[in-house]
């Protein structure tokens, strides 16, 4: 099994490019099954979570392959008839995976879906989901740990549909499931995360009918039929977030390249409270951290509030201010688990329930840790860049889910990093 190796204490200073969002690219890719014929995506990160959704669509039928060029281009041949089936093989590494219900079951009428699996962060479950196929006509059972889907008239219908609590796949899911639904259907309570709002301009450039994606209440008029696909995915602005954090770190002075302020409202906000310099330039964002960070408070929070996602790499920076912070997390239970590992670095970090008190020190210092999940391992990589001597970062296949080659973007921004290999 891999690891990875920091020799840390080295400030990062250059330029990065941010790749292609996986959470917005999985569930264009799910889209696909909506229609017959060829589909292209582009701007499509080359990661584990991505081969995965690949290997699932061959499962039932349809063709993926990443073609040569520069575009990041996969092109997905789906046929006429595709066997509606996601097994738990496939979905038990990728939560994602569910996305496929949806189109399934607004196509075929029918769907057998695993339930899902992913980073082990807590619970996540897909009764919204469910909730708003049942709302549409889909009649659904649990059985054996499948999801048993079926549409008995053939055809979804229309329906006015709150979500419960605000989810991003299951506000994906449905919507996608309402553009071949027979009329329309007003979904509220919606995910407002750019990544939804890029699957609605994806699926409106296959013929889909969608207004108000970005808000808390999309409307999609159901069409008889969509056409293929021809998509570039918007930057992973999760990734672009986590190299603005290094930049961040004392001594830094990192541009990222290709991301968008508008998607970074909540972090910038933070990273400039921290003390940090964070000026937008031509084609991206420029960070310097200019000395010991500032302590802050942080709250996580749905769009447009500050990401859960990027709430482990905002630690690793409170860990060096000079005060205590808090840190409050409203989203995922079980998201502190990499602070076990950020103490054996030279911590101070205490957890108390939904709150982790940050107490910042002065320096951390290098040891074996151990990744616990996608953004717990982001946040030991800059962990340790950040501190004295060697860290080496176990589990990394964690980091492969979302991360398109770490090392690689890292190393000429002068970080001493490498991979390797078991």
């Amino acid at each position: 099994m891999d690891k990875i190796v920091v020799e840390g204490g080295v400030p990062l200073r250059g330029s990065v490019d941010v790749s292609g969002a996986k959470n917005a690219a999985l569930p264009v890719i799910a889209a696909s099954l909506l229609c017959e014929g060829e589909h292209r995506v582009r701007n499509v990160p080359d990661l584990a979570d991505v081969r995965t959704m690949s290997r699932l669509l061959s499962h039932m039928g349809c063709r993926a392959e990443r073609l040569p060029g520069p575009g990041r281009e996969l092109a997905l041949q789906v046929p006429g008839s595709v066997l509606p089936e996601a097994p738990y093989e496939l979905v038990k590494t990728m939560r994602a995976s569910v996305v496929v219900l949806g189109p399934l079951v607004a196509r075929w009428g029918a769907a057998r879906v695993s339930l899902p699996g992913g980073c082990a962060i807590g619970a996540r479950p897909i009764d919204q989901h469910l909730k708003g196929l049942a709302a549409l006509g889909a009649e659904l059972r649990l059985e054996h740990g499948y999801v048993q889907a079926e549409v008995p008239r053939g055809r979804l219908r229309g329906a006015d549909f709150t979500f419960d609590g605000v989810t991003v796949t299951g506000t994906e899911n449905v919507m996608m499931a309402a553009t071949l639904a027979e009329g329309e259907t007003v979904l509220r309570n919606c995910a407002r995360e750019p990544e939804v709002r890029d699957l609605a301009d994806a699926l409106s450039g296959m013929g889909a009918r969608i207004e108000g994606a970005g808000t808390d209440q999309i409307r999609v008029r159901g069409v008889e039929a969509l056409r293929p696909a021809s998509h570039a995915v918007i930057a992973d602005r999760i990734e672009a977030g986590t190299f603005l954090v290094a930049g961040a770190l004392p001594g830094g002075d990192v541009t990222v390249r290709g991301c968008a302020a508008g998607h970074l409202g909540a972090l910038l906000e933070k990273l400039r409270a921290v003390g940090a310099q964070v000026d937008e330039v031509p084609g991206g964002i420029r960070v310097l951290g200019d000395g010991r960070p500032r302590p802050v408070d942080v709250r996580t929070a749905p769009h447009p509030g500050f990401p859960t996602d990027m709430q482990a790499q905002m630690m690793v920076l409170l860990s060096l201010a000079g005060g205590s912070s808090r840190i409050t997390e409203t989203v995922f239970e079980n998201r502190f688990m990499h602070v076990q590992e950020l103490l054996r670095l030279g911590a101070d970090v205490t957890v108390e329930g939904k709150v982790a008190v940050v107490r910042g020190v002065a320096r951390l210092s290098g040891a074996p840790v151990m990744a616990s999940d996608l953004r717990a391992s982001a946040a030991l990589v800059l962990a340790g860049l950040a501190a004295q001597g060697k860290t080496e970062i176990q589990r990394v296949y964690h980091l492969d889910r979302g991360y398109e080659r770490i090392e690689e973007k890292l190393a000429p921004l002068g970080a001493r990093i490498r991979r390797v290999k078991a």
